[in-house]
């Protein structure tokens, strides 16, 4: 096999890790510790010098332009909002490299598990007070100089990703054959649902606001992976959070969740009706994870994510047999993923 030499090739994360590690000049090399990254190509890792300081390391798939990242353009941003979110500490465009302030490991996920029950709720306002700040109206020039204001889940993004659920979660991950007959009834109803929730006012929304994309550090949340942030319906980082693939809610903390939100956004509301904006929203989401858990099981053999699969399977039965809008896809979905069939309801 021969290689174009004209076609530079990028240094190996090991190769720009040991580079950066060389350009520190320290007389001692600092230990460095691998941490498990998100379900993205960057690759993460934890800095701890001599003296005890430790940083995080993100080193992206190529080299890059720091003043183009979305990831620094989104973090200047959140300051303006005064959300908390990790401090960027230095950058080596040349390798691939971004330092960040190390938050420690607790993430919001694995925080709730050692708290009683009783306390989730408190700190499920705290994360929805977030979301209400992301969705303070901004002026022209905020929104000229920021990427988020400039993208939106339109109904070719909402679509695209619906599709993504039936190529690497049906498809792909489970193996199924679909008919083309089959395949256009699907995107017939996959298109009147993108083209409805893309109709509805948008608002700043995270993106991927769920229980492992918050870091607890005393009695404060940080976000972190915001750097996809977009416009879109004021329920979409609600259902991230509510229908999280990572973890289970009881009916009563949902329920006191939805009202806090409408009590923090004010104005008056029709509840049934803000439940019904939110659970179609919540449709899309957890087939876009779907597909997400299957891509990364399939294609990247990262089988980590099979453990989501379930719950997020749960979520999607529970709205597709609870809303009449779904009347359609239900038998249709019911016939390609055995957990959503009539019979084992």
């Amino acid at each position: 096999m021969t290689h174009n030499k004209d076609i530079p090739t990028v240094p190996s994360t090991v190769d720009r890790l040991n580079a950066y590690i060389d350009r520190l000049g320290q007389s001692e090399i600092p230990r460095v510790i691998p941490l498990a990254g998100d379900a993205s190509e960057r690759n993460y890792f934890r800095l701890i010098s001599e003296n005890g300081l430790s940083k995080i390391l993100v080193i992206y798939k190529e080299p890059f332009n720091y003043k183009e990242l979305s990831f620094v353009n989104v973090t200047e941003l959140l300051h303006q909002f005064s959300i908390p979110s990790p401090a960027i500490l230095g950058h080596a465009d040349d390798l691939g490299i971004l330092i960040l302030e190390d938050l420690g490991d607790l993430t919001f996920q694995n925080h709730l598990k050692g708290i009683s029950p009783a306390k989730h709720i408190n700190w499920y306002r705290k994360a929805i007070d977030i979301i209400v700040i992301l969705q303070q109206q901004q002026d022209e020039k905020t929104t000229a100089d920021y990427i988020p204001y400039r993208l939106a889940f339109d109904t070719e993004k909402l679509e695209s990703e619906l599709n993504f659920f039936i190529k690497y979660f049906i498809e792909t991950h489970r193996g199924v054959s679909i008919s083309e007959r089959t395949k256009s009834a699907i995107q017939k109803e996959f298109n009147v649902m993108a083209t409805t929730i893309a109709m509805e006012p948008r608002l700043l929304c995270h993106r991927d606001f769920h229980s492992r994309n918050l870091m607890v550090r005393g009695e404060r949340l940080y976000l972190i992976d915001f750097q996809d942030a977009r416009m879109g319906p004021e329920t979409y980082d609600l259902a991230s959070l509510l229908r999280d693939s990572y973890m289970d809610l009881s009916e009563k903390l949902f329920s006191d969740a939805i009202a806090y939100f409408l009590s923090q956004k004010g104005g008056e509301r029709d509840p049934k009706k803000f439940r019904q904006h939110f659970d179609l929203v919540a449709m899309q989401r957890n087939l876009k994870a779907l597909g997400t858990f299957g891509y990364q099981v399939s294609e990247r053999h990262n089988p980590i994510y099979l453990q989501y699969i379930p719950r997020t399977l749960r979520y999607v039965r529970q709205t597709l047999y609870g809303d009449p809008r779904f009347n359609t896809l239900r038998p249709i979905l019911g016939g390609l993923v055995h957990e959503l069939r009539e019979v084992n309801f």
